[in-house]
């Protein structure tokens, strides 16, 4: 269906919630093979309105998608759903002899293939089988359980399995209570003749507690002299592994039997176990030994890797526009560039240049002046709806940014048509900048800062878009949210018609460090002050305030470093600067010291193994962390980066740290699992334009409901902290809870979960349907949002809904103002906006609004 770009729906992924599938752009791109007698197909009658298509391959399929047209109704298309090798796809909405004619493409180890045309006709049915319960209910227990499974339908019979795997007609067949001696899942299903199965209901069983987690004292640091640690855990009877290189340590490593020795600079990490209880979390701590001055002279002309492209306008044109060309063409394509390895940043010396750069997946653009103007573009720096497969529409890019210069448009405007994590910063346009396709189609971004606009910036089909201290010519479009902080020429508050809100000034911010080459030919970087009360971009009026650091204090981070090498840089007193690359870490990135900057270029990615996680910062003041990509990796971590240990409580309001261009990805390109994404425990954070996705879509295998497993995206324990540009999309319980006081958000934009499966395993409390997308602790007194969006497409399982997507405490410090609430094609409901206030999503596409509460 081809809609309005005034009334623009983010479908991202699912192939029948864009305008057309993207199984018809592959078969424009690699024609069709014929059809192979290779597989196996059906179709099951789930219910009186519903009937699922079953399609098994017998090699496995990267993709399969299903076309179908009911009742000679218009054809739909869809990505199936890859559920343990049998692709599924629940048709709704139907009734008695309502006949489907389907058919499916595939792929088979590179090719794709049509099937033939198949028939099914929709009959009679009774109400399926009760969804099979549980006694005990799943939990974490002391001891073995004693399971037993019933369902209230009489005469049906049970089949289950004890591995994670799903139950079918042929798993175990249930005929008493089972033992559960070990930490296990246990799924079921009903079954009758004549009546459709029941839903497949799950229970985990932890059994025996988890460890504590190892404490050592003293704790990590800089000591001038050798310290002697004690490791300890509150688990008594336990024992405990440790390690001393930097490595995992396992139930085979050292046995601490008393306190050890740490002459040198070294990493220990720590684990505990206990017979009968889940082995602790793994504790990491960094020592540095001796009164060293600090981090050992580094080169100001270092080498930024292979990756990093250096441009000098002494070089031809068009020698410039091939390497840009190059790039772009390896980059740019959304179904295999969008999940792949490469990364890449173009660096611009100042001067000037006649180039365009169409900028693809995690491509960083950036000139090397101290200030935008001293770089400048003739021509274009250009994000477009640029493949076939993308039908015009801009909702998947992602992961590109540009930074730090001028732009002389070849047209008059500038296209910026992208989606998350994609931040537009310091940039002058001279001219217009166009922030939707050329197409008009549907966009979702996206974030400016500390830019200057001279002409109009018009979002047009941008859903919802975030512009911070930057000053702009004028603002053309709404569409749902559109928040501006500290940006004259921005348009009034007027939401919701149209969807503006305001704010005169930006309570707090500090811009991005960001590197720069100085009159000398040495590198440096430059780190803005702390500004309060902004508006406006920080150069509009010169030079922007703040300091420098000479790279000779930054280790440069390349192919090659591993998380030891890392960790005894910030050990030995090291600023960071990430060069575009994967590095996989196998032991937390310990930053200990006050004012340490870690800066990427290129989209870096940081993958921890073994269920480390990536990165801890300590309660200290002033670090800075901006342009890096956290990737969970495949075995679970607790999280993926945390500001401060818990129980925090250092001000650190004069010299915050700053979170800025932090991103974080669960499943997608690997199948990542992390339980918080991320975590601030300490005060006065700035968390400056972050994404945190669950992914929805990605690599085969990657992502679903199993595959890709995180709980939250943001947990945020400090006091006083401010979120300016929070995007959080797809977690599988609450996406951001707030526990610290004084909080602030200036924008918020979410999608729940796509892929909750039924209502029951998506309750947060009893009576209490789904999770709400942002919810204030209980016991918090002081919090104030602006300009948030929560929108749900829960298209595996269109009957289900949130009861709510804002939860709070009802008390006159807790201020939200201007809220939107969307059901994306309608799949599935967000019944009220913010507590109990608020009306149910509509139909159309078209949001719910609520100006204030209370």
């Amino acid at each position: 269906m081809i809609r309005s770009p005034h009334n623009p729906v983010r479908r991202r992924s699912r192939l029948a919630a864009f305008a057309l599938a993207v199984s018809t752009a592959l078969l424009a791109v690699t024609g069709t093979a014929a059809a192979e007698a290779d597989y196996t197909q059906g179709v099951t009658q789930v219910d009186a309105t519903q009937a699922r298509i079953d399609f098994r391959p017998t090699t496995a399929a990267l993709y399969v998608d299903v076309h179908y047209i009911a009742a000679g109704a218009v054809q739909q298309n869809f990505r199936m759903t890859n559920n343990a090798g049998t692709w599924q796809k629940t048709v709704g909405s139907l009734t008695t002899g309502t006949v489907l004619d389907y058919w499916f493409t595939y792929e088979k180890s590179g090719p794709q293939y049509d099937t033939p045309h198949f028939s099914y006709t929709h009959g009679n049915v009774s109400s399926p089988v009760a969804a099979p319960t549980f006694s005990p209910a799943a939990g974490t227990y002391p001891t073995a359980q004693t399971v037993t499974i019933s369902t209230s339908t009489s005469g049906a019979t049970i089949r289950y399995t004890v591995d994670g795997s799903t139950p079918t007609a042929s798993s175990t067949l249930y005929s008493g209570p089972i033992s559960v001696p070990t930490s296990r899942t246990v799924k079921a299903i009903g079954l009758k003749s004549g009546q459709p199965n029941s839903a497949v209901t799950t229970a985990a069983y932890v059994i025996g507690a988890a460890v504590a987690t190892p404490t050592f004292s003293p704790a990590g640091g800089q000591y001038a002299t050798a310290q002697t640690v004690t490791i300890s855990t509150a688990t008594s009877g336990s024992t405990i592994r440790y390690t001393v290189d930097g490595s995992t340590p396992t139930a085979s490593s050292t046995l601490y039997s008393g306190p050890i020795s740490v002459p040198t600079t070294r990493t220990v990490n720590a684990i505990a176990l206990k017979s009968g209880l889940a082995n602790s979390s793994v504790a990491s701590a960094t020592y540095t030994i001796g009164t060293s001055a600090g981090c050992p002279t580094q080169s100001d002309t270092p080498n930024f890797g292979p990756n990093t492209r250096i441009f000098d306008p002494s070089m031809p044109a068009a020698t410039i526009q091939a390497q840009l060309d190059a790039d772009f063409n390896a980059q740019k394509d959304t179904i295999t560039a969008q999940m792949a390895n490469r990364r890449v940043a173009h660096l611009f010396k100042p001067g000037s240049y006649s180039v365009h750069d169409d900028v693809g997946y995690y491509t960083s653009v950036a000139g090397l002046g101290q200030n935008p103007g001293d770089v400048v573009i003739n021509g274009d720096i250009t994000v477009d709806a640029f493949n076939e497969s993308d039908k015009g529409v801009a909702l998947q890019n992602f992961w590109r940014s540009a930074e730090n210069m001028a732009v002389n448009p070849s047209s008059g405007s500038n296209r910026w048509a992208v989606a998350q994590a994609a931040p537009f910063r310091r940039m002058d346009i001279r001219g217009n900048l166009q922030l939707y396709p050329a197409s008009y189609g549907f966009a979702s971004g996206g974030y400016i800062a500390d830019s200057k606009v001279s002409g109009q910036a018009s979002s047009v089909s941008q859903q919802q878009w975030y512009t911070r201290d930057s000053n702009l010519g004028s603002w053309a479009g709404g569409v749902w949210n559109m928040v501006f902080s500290g940006t004259p020429g921005a348009p009034p508050t007027a939401f919701p018609s149209p969807p503006h809100t305001n704010l005169a000034t930006t309570p707090v911010s500090r811009d991005v460090p960001y590197l720069y080459i100085d009159g000398a030919g040495k590198y440096r970087v430059f780190q803005p002050s702390l500004r309060t009360n902004a508006s406006g971009a920080s150069w509009a009026n010169g030079s922007t305030p703040g300091t420098s650091l000479p790279m000779s204090q930054f280790y440069v981070v390349k192919a090659g470093d591993t998380a030891s090498s890392i960790n005894s840089a910030l050990a030995a007193g090291c600023h960071l600067f990430f060069t575009p690359g994967i590095y996989h870490l196998n032991q937390t990135l310990n930053v200990t010291k006050a004012n340490t900057v870690v800066l990427g270029i290129g989209y870096p990615t940081l993958i921890p193994d073994n269920g480390v996680n990536a990165m801890q910062v300590a309660d200290v003041d002033g670090v800075r962390i901006k342009g890096i990509l956290f990737d969970a990796g495949t075995t679970n971590s607790a999280a993926l980066l945390t500001v401060g240990p818990a129980g925090s409580n250092a001000g650190h309001a004069a010299n915050p740290t700053t979170l800025q261009d932090v991103f974080f990805r669960i499943g997608g390109a690997i199948a990542g699992k992390a339980t918080t994404s991320l975590i601030v425990n300490s005060h006065d954070v700035i968390i400056d334009h972050i994404w945190a996705w669950r992914a929805d879509h990605g690599n085969a295998g990657t992502w679903g409901w199993t595959e890709a497993t995180g709980d939250t995206g943001l947990i945020v324990n400090g006091n006083n902290v401010l979120a300016t540009g929070l995007f959080v999309e797809h977690y599988q319980k609450h996406q951001v809870i707030w526990n610290g006081q004084g909080g602030r958000t200036i924008f918020y934009q979410n999608e729940m979960p796509y892929d909750v499966p039924n209502q029951a395993s998506w309750m947060s409390a009893p009576g209490v349907n789904g999770y709400s997308a942002y919810k204030v602790g209980n016991h918090v007194t002081t919090h104030e949002a602006w300009g948030l969006g929560s929108y749900c497409f829960f298209n595996v399982n269109p009957s289900v809904s949130s009861y709510h997507a804002f939860e709070v405490p009802n008390t006159p410090g807790v201020r939200f103002h201007n809220m939107a609430t969307v059901s994306l094609n309608y799949q599935g409901l967000i019944t009220r906006v913010i507590n109990d206030a608020g009306g149910v999503t509509q139909p159309g596409t078209v949001p719910s609004n609520l100006v204030d509460y209370p």
